[in-house]
């Protein structure tokens, strides 16, 4: 199997692999080990999603394949949430207007924790198993260069350019067993939505099958739907009906809630960060949850030039954030003027969920900007008279009418 003198001598040096135990990563494994005799130390960061049975199953194949630090995991979901899913609820970010950064977020968060955690140990190099395609590689390379800056970032597969056929015959080779793959989709599953790719989304035109997206199906979740009130305090979730409910937990509950009534599945076209086009399946019950209940609860409290242009700097928050851009100190530049906005965003919102539908029938705050005791659209107004509403109206019309009248004389 080929080498790299860039990789230098990694004999009895420690390494420390992002794993997932797939395929890739576990090529990663016997790869390091047998042609450079690095003592590898693999890492699962558990973003949520994760059940104990899968996390058991990771550590079991880690075990399996000998690696020679053993195996970690590392729990992050709480981390993950205060540092990327908050300031992504705040700026309300769904990517082409549809999608949540399920991924995006997630991998950024990970490699970055694998990244400190080799730091820690005083690791030779940090290792991730994306291939040369998809946009994962530039995530797990930023973070590493960023966190890790005087350590080997390396990535076997995408280096030695080789395919999942490859991969399995040098498994089998050193002894390993490889599972079939008993799937043509790609699902992961995460705390902020699960992502399906398969054959259909490497076009424009079909659908995934229905049975690959987890919950109910639209079509036949419970006719009566359910309505419930969530708490905000500052554009934070902090509340469900009469629970106190913040964090992880709460999404993990609102998963839960929307996977029952079908909400939450769209799919997603887009642009790559290698400038080409990408598509993807997803299911994200909380996000589409709290981002729709979040923006109706600003729409309340915010003024309108607020709300301009957070809507502006939000999308430009996602598109960072999506492209691997999210150590610029401009993102933490961002995030204090979201926190700036959100100091009104408190109050609560009625969501009413029924088959895969998300509507907002209403929603409060102490901070409301429409107070009738001051003013009411259509009716008698207690701010101004009738005469000043018309002079408003000439003086705000006047740029459009000298406009006009000087297209008149040059004709």
């Amino acid at each position: 199997m080929k080498r790299f003198e860039r990789y230098g001598d990694l004999r009895d040096q420690l390494v420390v692999l992002a794993f997932s135990g797939g395929l890739d990563t576990s090529f990663c494994v016997t790869y390091l080990q047998e042609e450079y005799g690095a003592r590898v130390l693999t890492v699962t960061v558990d973003t949520g999603g994760f059940s104990q049975e899968e996390l058991a199953q990771i550590a079991a194949r880690s075990k399996e394949l000998g690696a020679a630090e053993g195996h970690r995991t590392v729990d992050a979901q709480d981390t993950f949430y205060r540092e990327f899913l908050v300031p992504l609820i705040q700026a309300n970010v769904l990517r082409g207007s549809v999608y949540p950064l399920s991924v995006a977020a997630e991998r950024v968060s990970q490699a970055q924790e694998i990244a400190r955690l080799a730091v820690r140990e005083g690791a030779a190099a940090a290792v991730h198993g994306s291939t040369g395609a998809g946009n994962d590689q530039v995530r797990f390379d930023v973070a590493f260069a960023v966190t890790a800056p005087n350590m080997k970032s390396l990535s076997p597969i995408r280096d030695l350019e080789i395919g999942r056929e490859d991969e399995t015959a040098y498994l089998k080779e050193h002894g390993f067993d490889v599972p079939e793959k008993t799937t043509t989709y790609s699902v992961n599953e995460g705390l902020w939505g699960t992502t399906i790719g398969g054959k259909e989304t490497k076009g424009s035109w079909d659908s995934v099958p229905e049975e690959l997206y987890p919950g109910a199906d639209p079509a036949t979740a419970p006719e009566a739907g359910l309505e419930m009130i969530l708490k905000f305090h500052k554009g934070e979730p902090v509340g469900l009906d009469d629970r106190d409910l913040r964090g992880v937990d709460l999404v993990v509950e609102l998963n839960r809630i929307g996977l029952e009534h079908g909400i939450g599945r769209g799919v997603h076209m887009g642009d790559t960060i290698l400038g080409i086009k990408g598509r993807v399946a997803f299911s994200a019950p909380a996000p589409l949850i709290l981002l729709k209940a979040h923006r109706e609860l600003e729409k309340l409290v915010l003024s309108g030039w607020q709300s301009f242009w957070k809507d502006q700097i939000g999308n430009f928050y996602g598109q960072l954030l999506h492209g691997a851009q999210y150590f610029d100190p401009v993102m933490r530049d961002i995030e204090a003027m979201l926190a700036s906005s959100q100091e009104r965003v408190t109050g609560d919102v009625r969501v009413r969920l029924r088959r895969g539908v998300v509507e907002i029938p209403g929603a409060r705050s102490p901070y409301s900007m429409m107070d009738p005791r001051v003013a009411v659209y259509g009716e008698d107004m207690k701010l101004w008279s009738g005469d000043e509403a018309r002079g408003f109206s000439r003086i705000y019309g006047l740029p459009s009418l000298l406009w006009a009248r000087a297209g008149e004389e040059r004709e």
